[in-house]
């Protein structure tokens, strides 16, 4: 199975609400897709949002990048090579992760149709089910309320609610929903690098003291600030988590060296792909720290290898936050994992199982 193809498509979906945080607002699902063709018929599908504010990928330089600098490395290579393949993809050129992300995650799909398994299985197996949560937008009060009680009452049992424009309000907002579902849903906090260090340990105590008890609070400060990360890891009692200050291995590495956080969120479009999403779970677990894995607003393509990157990594990847399809008002896919709600289930079909995506729009 030799690849001699690379086509791009754009994929358009509506969100059922605002996706509203600390750095942006986002009304529609607007993702590059890739598909990666080879000489015996096969298609892998990738996908790559464009998340300038997070990884600096817009939709022309996914295109860019993966037209000019990594499709003409693969064109003839074979699948079975996957290493060699992904080594091609990462040494390509710099940065540019979510384009490299989405060929990575389109060749592992190629490489579970390959050996007819799906990927999970071939990643080193796992239990095929797993549950997310779901994230409450940063919004009025009233409404992050309303939002968390209607979640819980679709079965969800954590909650990541975005925090980071105002430390008054949000402390606010984070008490208030605490009240509302206490006792029956996990809160989980993401300033989204809205807060200065020191407003960080502020807020944390305020609720700690108000006896709300948070699963972890994610990226309160800069992403660069790692000192500012540590100063609030070594004063509070919430989990803190890295989420933008980690995008490889050696950002994982340097952040246990400083001990700059308690919990590391992997997200194969901060990562360039699955095989350093695996890198940097490997490198958590020799040092016993947990990890989240995570998403961009993406669809059920992409959110798809995260979820057999998920299962066959479960020892150490123990939280998800792969709620991407779920915030979509449909999910253009046929095929590939199955989205319930707060549970998502694997099925076995080879590669990531994606037999079609409605209404791609050929670019």
């Amino acid at each position: 199975m030799k690849i001699t193809d690379i086509r791009f498509g754009m994929l358009r979906v509506p969100l059922k609400t605002a996706f509203k945080t600390a750095l942006r607002t986002v009304e529609n699902v607007e993702d590059i897709v890739v598909m990666v063709h080879t000489d015996d018929g096969h298609i892998g599908y990738g996908e790559a949002p464009a998340t300038a504010v997070i990884t600096g990928d817009t939709h022309g330089s996914i295109i860019d990048a993966i037209r000019h600098y990594i499709a003409p490395r693969l064109i003839g290579e074979e699948i079975a090579d996957l290493n060699r393949i992904t080594r091609l993809i990462q040494t390509s050129m710099e940065r540019n992760s979510s384009a490299k992300a989405a060929v990575e995650i389109a060749v592992h799909d190629l490489w579970g149709q390959l050996y007819n398994a799906p990927l999970y299985k071939l990643l080193g197996g796992g239990d095929p089910v797993i549950t997310t949560d779901i994230t409450i937008s940063v919004d009025y009060i009233d409404k992050m309320v309303a939002d968390s009680v209607s979640a819980v009452e679709r079965g969800f049992e954590s909650l990541k609610i975005k925090v980071g424009k105002d430390i008054g309000v949000d402390i606010e907002r984070v008490r208030a929903i605490h009240a509302a579902v206490e006792n029956r849903a996990l809160l989980r906090l993401d300033a989204n690098q809205g807060w200065t260090a020191k407003e960080a340990v502020y807020a944390l105590h305020a609720l700690e003291d108000a006896g709300v008890r948070l699963e972890l609070v994610e990226q309160p400060v800069k992403a660069r600030d790692l000192e500012g990360m540590r100063y609030v890891t070594e004063r509070v009692h919430t989990p803190v988590m890295a989420d933008e200050s980690v995008f490889g291995p050696m950002e994982v590495m340097e952040l246990i060296r400083m001990r700059a956080a308690d919990i590391i969120n992997i997200k194969l479009m901060k990562t360039g792909g699955i095989s350093n999403a695996i890198k940097i779970a490997d490198i958590a677990g020799l040092y016993g720290i947990e990890c989240m894995i995570g998403c961009m607003l993406e669809s059920s393509i992409s959110v798809a290898a995260a979820v057999h990157v998920a299962v066959a990594k479960s020892d150490v990847i123990t939280k998800v936050d792969l709620d991407g399809p779920s915030l979509c008002a449909y999910d253009p896919v046929d095929g590939g994992v199955t989205f319930n709600e707060s549970e998502i289930s694997i099925t076995d079909a080879p590669g990531l199982g994606i037999r079609e995506i409605r209404g791609l729009e050929a670019l």
